[in-house]
């Protein structure tokens, strides 16, 4: 992969980001589950949306993009449970994956999941505990390449809170197209619980109810997924890095968020101000950023891990100490996240360290220049972009295309805003 060299500066100016990529992916499978056609919009070609809209194709939806409008039928193959076998290829999408599972299980397809760059060793556990007893056979090592057969049977379904959410809304996704009714029952406290709440929140516009109870969900079977036109909101967690800009010296309105979203990521919000950002939310639904005094704080990241690299580096330029906590699931996306932002940050010369599920930061008055790794993370990428703005020297910043997982234009954008920076071509 190519490199990006970034010049200090500040950033200033109107973005909008991309719609958010946790509502599409789940849209996409809604609409798919759905007789007839929807209209999903606006939706970005990232390689994570790219590669569950594939997959349900593979499943036997038809769908078709023009410009930043999905047309969805899933009619067909897909809607009469008459699924061929497919082979599932998920891309680097923990999403896609973890979605997809029970869904294709409760479809009575025979379906081989793939994956690619870390995707093949993330934890798939909870699917083969829970599914087998329900009718279905798991043939894997412990990751990817997954094979499953059967037909998924309702009942009562036992899962962990604390490892993903992705999980249970692969379930909730799956559960209404079973005859029987089914529950899920939490056997550990639920983190991420607003990805939980987005799930069934675009499930009831999709017409299928889930019924929150004091133990988990009951989830009635024999409903059907009903097409829909819908619009997807505005991406908090790709917001955090121009916030991060923002906070850092620079001002920054983001004109494309929805203050009442689901997405936990809105968090962000309130733990900038804490740092000591100024903000400002318009009815509009637009948020401005710009830097203030900037001091250390405590955060507990249970239910924004995402949220990590973009706050990591706004810590290591604020006065005092910051202590981030809960974050041990970093240690399993693209990359061992924790280790990557403590080792790019200390080449920069902020003060790091790493714990168990966290970082403690002392801040530093500024950053040096130098070359760092992307480790072919879009997070970690676009968090060390974001950094650039308080950097004393150029950055060069490994592994750029990796933005393309999440945020295509994020170069574009940053460009907009004032940034400064060109491509390192890759050494041959």
């Amino acid at each position: 992969m190519n490199s990006v060299s970034i010049s200090p500066g500040r950033l200033e100016g109107t973005v909008s980001v991309p719609p958010s990529k946790s509502a599409a992916h789940r849209a996409i499978i809604c609409a798919a589950l759905s007789e007839g056609t929807s209209i999903l919009q606006p939706v970005a070609m990232s390689n994570d949306i790219a590669a569950t809209i594939a997959c349900m194709r593979a499943l036997g939806a038809s769908m078709t993009l023009e410009g930043s409008t999905l047309t969805v039928n899933g009619s067909g193959a897909l809607h009469n449970k008459f699924v061929r076998p497919a082979v599932l290829d998920c891309g680097e999408s923990g999403s896609t994956l973890r979605f997809l599972i029970p869904v294709a299980a409760a479809l009575g397809a025979a379906a081989e999941f793939v994956g690619h760059g870390r995707l093949p060793m993330r934890p798939i556990g909870v699917f083969s505990d829970c599914l087998p007893p329900k009718g279905i056979s798991f043939e894997t090592e412990g990751g990817l390449p997954l094979k499953i057969n059967g037909r998924l049977q309702s009942g009562v379904f036992s899962v962990p809170g604390d490892v993903s959410s992705q999980f249970i809304t692969g379930l909730l996704l799956a559960l209404p197209l079973l005859e029987g009714d089914s529950e899920i029952i939490l056997t550990t406290p639920l983190q991420s619980a607003g990805y939980i709440d987005m799930t069934i929140d675009i499930m009831r516009t999709f017409g299928v109810n889930v019924e929150r109870t004091n133990e988990g969900w009951l989830v009635s079977g024999g409903q059907s997924y009903k097409s829909r036109s819908f619009t997807v909101e505005g991406d908090w967690s790709q917001a955090a890095f121009f916030m991060t800009a923002a906070a850092l010296g620079g001002h920054i309105t983001i004109d494309n968020l929805d203050s009442s979203s689901y997405q936990g990521d809105k968090a962000c919000v309130e733990i900038y101000s804490r740092f000591g950002a100024r903000i400002a939310e318009s009815p509009d639904g637009s948020i401005t950023i710009e830097g203030g005094e900037l001091h250390g704080t405590d955060i507990n990241a249970e239910n924004i891990p995402d949220m990590v690299p973009a706050l990591a580096v706004t810590a290591a330029l604020c006065e005092g100490v910051t202590h981030i906590t809960g974050a041990e699931r970093l240690r399993i996306k693209e990359c061992d996240r924790l280790a990557a932002m403590t080792d790019a940050l200390t080449r920069l010369g902020a003060d790091i360290r790493e714990t168990p599920d966290g970082l403690i930061i002392k801040g530093v008055k500024t950053l040096k220049g130098g070359s760092v790794e992307g480790c072919n993370d879009h997070r970690i990428v676009m968090s060390m972009s974001a950094a650039s703005c308080r950097c004393d020297g150029d950055i060069i910043i490994s592994d750029m295309e990796s933005v393309n997982k999440s945020y295509p234009s994020f170069f574009e954008d940053l460009k907009r805003l004032g940034g400064v920076c060109r491509i390192v071509p890759a050494e041959t």
